[in-house]
């Protein structure tokens, strides 16, 4: 069932970094959006992520967001769906190209 375009969710996937001062950290987190677009859903994502990262301590890493269209709305704007934290030594691009974005994965 395709919702109106005003009802529209989304979950969207951030990257953040992270430190405890011995290991770097990296946490995938999902949250979920209600937009007219990617794009919308995206930016507001973004915005609700520079303040995560502020609270947690953590650098957003705002190249490597993705978007997917939910086909059942959701409870709420921002809710979280998902949260990983992975210990890793690599720097962010080989990091994402690794275990966030491999070439592998079916977007939209």
């Amino acid at each position: 069932m395709e919702s109106d375009e005003h009802d529209r969710w989304y979950a969207v996937r951030c990257l953040f970094q992270g430190s405890d001062g011995a290991e770097i950290s990296y946490e995938e987190r999902i949250t979920l959006w209600q937009a007219s677009s990617f794009e919308e859903a995206l930016d507001k994502a973004g915005a609700e992520a520079v303040e995560y990262a502020e609270f947690v301590g953590a650098t957003y890493l705002s190249d490597f967001g993705q978007a997917y269209h939910l086909a059942d709305p959701p409870p709420r704007d921002g809710a979280e769906v998902f949260s990983l934290i992975r210990y890793s030594a690599l720097p962010p691009k080989p990091y994402a190209d690794r275990f966030f974005t491999t070439g592998q994965e079916r977007q939209q």
